[in-house]
This record gives C-alpha cells, sequence and structure tokens, in this order.
C-alpha cells in the first residue's frame, strides 16, 4: 500500500485509538493505558532498518531522561511479518532483550495504527500532548550518525511542551526505510 492511499494525522488533530495491541513483555496495550502520561513520543521502528538500530540508544535515552517528567516512548513495529520474517512478534521479543529497550515495544500486526498515522518511515516520530493531539511528526534529530547530531529536533519538541510553550518546529522530513504496507 502506498502513502497515498490513506490519510495521515494532520498536526492538532487527535491521534487515533488503539486496543489490544501486543507488546514484546506480553501485555495488551491501548492509548488509553498511557492516560497517566503527559506527553507520548510514538516513534515506528523496525527490526532490520539500520537507522532505527543506530537510534535504539537515542530512543532509550529519551526514555530514561523524561520520565520523571509524565513522559513516554513507545515503539511501533507495522513492517509485515509475511514480507519480512526478521520483523515477526518473536523477533520483536528478541530484538527488545538484546537492545534493552526500556520503553514499550509494540506490534502494530494489521498496520492499523501506522496508517492511522500516517506514518511513512521506520523511524517516523510523532509526539502526542495530554489531549493526545499531534504537536510533532518527523525525525529524532537531524543526523543518523550520532557524532554529527547538532539538533535535538524531538527532545525540543517535548521540552516546548513541558514549558506549555507551542512547539517551534512541528514538522520535519523524516529519514531511514520506508514502512512495507501489505
Amino acid at each position: 500500500m502506498s502513502s497515498s492511499t490513506f490519510s495521515p494525522l494532520e498536526l492538532g488533530q487527535r491521534a487515533p485509538p488503539f486496543r489490544n495491541t501486543l507488546g514484546v513483555d506480553g501485555r495488551r496495550y491501548s492509548l488509553s493505558a498511557f492516560d497517566d502520561k503527559q506527553i507520548l513520543v510514538i516513534v515506528f521502528i523496525a527490526n532490520r532498518c539500520p537507522t532505527a538500530r543506530v537510534y535504539g540508544e537515542r530512543m532509550k535515552s529519551i526514555q530514561r531522561d523524561y520520565k520523571d517528567n509524565a513522559v513516554q516512548l513507545i515503539a511501533v513495529n507495522s513492517d509485515s511479518q509475511y514480507l519480512h520474517p526478521e520483523e515477526s512478534y518473536a523477533q520483536m521479543v528478541k530484538t527488545a532483550e538484546e537492545r534493552e529497550y526500556n520503553f514499550p515495544y509494540l506490534k502494530d500486526e494489521d498496520q492499523n495504527l501506522a496508517k492511522g498515522f500516517g506514518a511513512l518511515v521506520t523511524l517516523h516520530a510523532f509526539i502526542l500532548d495530554r489531549e493526545r493531539r499531534l504537536r510533532y511528526r518527523g525525525r529524532i534529530d537531524n543526523s543518523r550518525d550520532p557524532l554529527l547530531v547538532r539538533t535535538s529536533i524531538l527532545r525540543n519538541a517535548v521540552d516546548d511542551l513541558l514549558a506549555n510553550r507551542v512547539v517551534k518546529l512541528a514538522e520535519t522530513k523524516p529519514f531511514a526505510c520506508p514502512i512495507d504496507y501489505v
């Protein structure tokens, strides 16, 4: 499925609800499971994507640095296990253990979550405010290479929201591997 066959979530719109989405911890998650969090950061990733691999440490750092501010990072894998066996739930569990993820990692089996957000690639980040309205979408920072990062775009957006400011840079072009819609 191409990205042109569904409409992406627009800035300011409420996030699409999700229910009964399986996490690598064996729990079933819904959007309401995070009602105690002020901000949700949802990042679409894939096990095999080299960009997602190099961002693992940065995502863990974001979760660690903001957890006391009621911010929750959630990773979502929407790639088809039928096209890519390494994207199966079993492989996700293994990947999360190996990479020591400190955030929920969910399997979007029917790809409805990715379609609802309009996720295009695996590393596509979305920030939701307290009312679960989209306030940012795009990349995490300015470079795949951690040594070349000069702007932490996602962190700046989270900081804006925590300070009750309008997000200064609300959209950037993500870079990474395309999501394979079936």
